[in-house]
C-alpha cells in the first residue's frame, strides 16, 4: 500500500524548509539567483501575504502566462498557500487561444512576461482586453473578460494598466503572519489547487482540476522511482507550465529536498552548461531535447559525469535514443513516465533499477497507489497480460474533472473511476506496461490495423536517421496510407526509395510507409508533443489528397 503525504503544498514546503533550511531550493546560475529552503519559504511567503493584501482569497483562479522565470516557482507556492487556483498558460498561444483560456478559467489575475520567442505578450493582451491600456492598474474592467481584474507583469518596464511583480511582493508586509496563517488554517489537501490545459493536440483545450493530494502525491512518487534525496540536484529545461515541469520536475524536487535549477528557455548548449557547472544529478527532457544535446557539436566538451538520472517523457521515447543518453550522458539510472495531465500526470514509471532493457522498451510498472487495467477498446472488457487494447488508471491522481465541462469528464473518467488515456498498451505479466500508440494515431489500411510505433522505433535504427515521426494520410483505395515524416542527422542526405529499401523484408509491405518526407522539425505543442494531425494535414495538401480525405 502506498503511503500518502498527508499536507497541503504550503504545508510542504514548510516541512522541507524546516528539514533542510541551508540547503539549496532554487538555483538559476546565469541570474546569481541561489535561494535556500529557508529563503526560498520566506519569499514565497511573502507572495502570498502580497496576494491576500492584492484581494485574492481562496479558490480564486490566478494564471500564470511565462517561460521557465524564477517568479513562476515562487508563484506556484505562494498561491498554494492560500488556496488560490494557480491556472498555468501554455506559452505558445496567441490572441485566441489566450482569450479562450482566460474567459474559460474565469482568472481574476494574470501574471505575465513580457514576451516568449515571435510572440509580444504585452501585445497580445492589449488585443484581447483593449480595455488595459487605460485601466487604473488592479482596477480592469473588460467587457470580453468580465472576471479579470489585475495583470500583474514580471520584468521592469511595467506596461500601462498593469502591476508589477515587486509590488504584489513589497505589498506583503501589511499583511501579518498572523492573517496568513489564518487563510492556510482553512485549505483542505483535497482542495483544487492547480489547473492545467490539456495541450489540445485534438479539440478545444479543456482545464484539468487538480488537488495538492494530487500533485504532492503524484511528485513524491516520482521522485521515490528516481531513488530522489535532498543531495540530488534537477537541471530542468521542461516548460513548467506542463505537468512535467510542475509536478515531474518542481513536486518532485520539493517532496525530497532536492534542488531545482531551470533553464529558462529550452537551448542544448545551456542544458550542458548548467548541467557541468551545478553538477546536476538529475535531467529530466523530452526525447527531442535529449537528441539536440547528443547532437550539440560541443556535446563532448562537457563533463556530465555527475548525472545519474531523470525522466525521458513527454512523447514515445525512442530505443535509441534512450542507450545513447545512458551511454553518452551517463544516465545510468534514466527512467521513463507514462501519464497524462488528468492522472497529474504518473501513471506508470520505470525504476532506476529495472533492467535497461526494460527501461527502454516499456514506461515501467504502475506508481505506488495508482491501478492500471488494459481494455478491450471495443466491449471494455479487461484484457489478459500481452493482449493488446487501451490503458486505464484509476486512483488518488485522477483529476477531479474538467472545469465546467461535466459532460467532457464524464467521456474520460467512467462510473467505476477509471480514467480512460485513449493510449494503446500492452501489459506484461509483471505489470509493465509498453505503449504502442493512441487509438486516434492507429492507421487501418485496407483493414489492417498499423501502430505507428513500430516502424518508427524500426526506422530510428537507421544510422542517417535523427528523428522520424510515423501518421496515416488519406488514400481512396485503401482508406489510409502510411507516411513517414524523417529528420536526417546533420550533413547526410538520403532517398525516400533508401528510407522504402531498408524497410523492405524487415517489417510487412503494408507498414512500409508510401510517402517519405525530410524534414527540419516537427510542429509542437510547447510542452514537447508532436502534433500529428498538423503533419497529416500539410501532406494532405501537399500531395493533393483532398479528395480522399473527405
Amino acid at each position: 500500500m502506498a503511503e500518502f503525504i498527508e499536507l497541503t503544498i504550503g504545508g510542504l514546503l514548510d516541512n522541507i524548509a524546516g528539514r533542510y533550511p541551508d540547503r539549496d531550493a532554487l538555483v538559476y546560475n546565469d541570474r546569481d539567483i541561489r535561494y535556500s529552503w529557508r529563503e526560498f519559504n520566506e519569499i514565497s511567503r511573502r507572495l502570498a501575504k502580497g496576494l491576500i493584501k492584492l484581494g485574492v482569497k481562496k479558490g480564486d483562479n490566478v494564471a500564470i502566462w511565462a517561460y521557465n522565470v524564477p517568479e513562476w516557482v515562487i508563484l506556484s507556492f505562494a498561491s498554494a498557500k492560500i488556496g488560490a487556483v494557480l491556472v498555468t498558460v501554455n506559452t505558445a498561444y496567441k490572441s485566441a487561444e489566450l482569450d479562450y483560456l482566460l474567459n474559460q478559467s474565469d482568472s481574476g489575475t494574470l501574471f505575465m512576461v513580457k514576451s516568449w520567442k515571435d510572440t509580444d505578450y504585452v501585445a497580445t493582451l492589449n488585443e484581447v482586453v483593449p480595455e488595459l491600456a487605460s485601466a487604473a492598474p488592479g482596477h480592469l474592467t473588460s467587457a470580453k473578460l468580465p472576471f479579470l481584474k489585475n495583470v500583474v507583469f514580471i520584468g521592469s518596464e511595467t506596461p500601462a494598466g498593469m502591476l508589477n511583480f515587486r509590488e504584489i511582493t513589497a505589498m506583503g508586509e501589511e499583511v501579518t503572519d498572523g492573517e496568513l496563517a489564518a487563510v492556510e488554517s482553512t485549505l483542505d489537501r483535497h482542495d483544487v489547487i492547480n489547473m492545467q490545459y490539456t495541450s489540445g493536440t485534438t479539440g478545444f483545450p479543456k482545464g484539468v482540476m487538480l488537488t495538492h493530494h494530487n500533485l504532492i502525491n503524484n511528485g513524491f512518487q516520482i521522485g521515490e522511482c528516481m531513488k530522489f534525496t535532498e543531495q540530488d540536484r534537477l537541471c530542468i529545461p521542461v516548460p513548467f507550465f506542463h505537468c512535467f515541469g510542475s509536478v515531474l520536475a518542481i513536486m518532485a524536487s520539493v517532496s525530497h529536498g532536492a534542488a531545482m535549477i531551470p533553464v529558462e528557455l529550452f537551448d542544448p548548449l545551456k542544458v550542458l552548461q548548467t548541467i557541468q557547472q551545478e553538477k546536476c544529478t538529475a535531467v529530466h527532457g523530452v526525447p527531442t531535447m535529449f537528441i539536440a544535446e547528443l547532437e550539440h557539436p560541443e556535446f563532448h566538451k562537457f563533463d556530465l559525469s555527475t548525472l545519474r538520472t531523470g525522466i525521458m517523457a513527454g512523447s514515445v521515447c525512442p530505443i535509441e535514443v534512450m542507450k545513447r543518453v545512458v551511454k553518452d550522458m551517463h544516465l545510468t539510472e534514466i527512467t521513463s513516465v507514462f501519464g497524462q495531465t488528468e492522472s497529474s500526470p504518473g501513471i506508470t514509471q520505470s525504476q532506476t533499477d529495472d533492467p535497461l532493457e526494460l527501461r527502454v522498451a516499456t514506461v515501467g510498472r504502475a506508481l505506488p497507489g495508482a491501478e492500471v487495467k488494459i481494455v478491450d477498446i471495443e466491449s471494455g472488457a479487461t484484457l489478459p497480460p500481452g493482449k493488446q487494447g487501451e490503458l486505464c488508471a484509476r486512483g488518488y491522481m485522477v483529476m477531479k474533472g474538467y472545469y465546467k465541462m461535466p459532460e467532457e469528464t464524464a467521456k474520460v473518467i467512467d462510473s467505476d473511476g477509471w480514467l480512460h488515456t485513449g493510449d494503446l498498451a500492452v501489459m506484461d505479466e509483471n505489470g509493465y506496461c509498453k505503449i504502442t500508440g493512441r487509438i486516434k494515431q492507429m492507421i487501418i489500411r485496407g483493414g489492417e490495423n498499423i501502430y505507428p510505433k513500430e516502424i518508427e522505433e524500426y526506422l530510428y535504427t537507421h544510422p542517417k536517421i535523427s528523428d522520424v515521426q510515423i501518421y496515416g494520410v488519406p488514400d481512396r483505395k485503401y482508406g489510409e496510407q502510411v507516411m513517414a515524416a524523417v529528420i536526417l542527422k546533420k550533413g547526410v542526405e538520403m532517398t525516400e526509395e533508401e528510407v522504402r529499401e531498408f524497410c523492405k523484408g524487415k517489417i510487412a509491405n503494408y507498414k512500409i510507409p508510401k510517402y517519405v518526407k525530410f524534414v527540419e522539425g516537427y510542429p509542437m505543442t510547447a510542452s514537447g508533443k508532436i502534433q500529428k494531425f498538423k503533419l497529416r494535414d500539410m501532406a494532405i495538401l501537399e500531395l493533393h489528397l483532398e479528395d480522399a480525405a473527405e
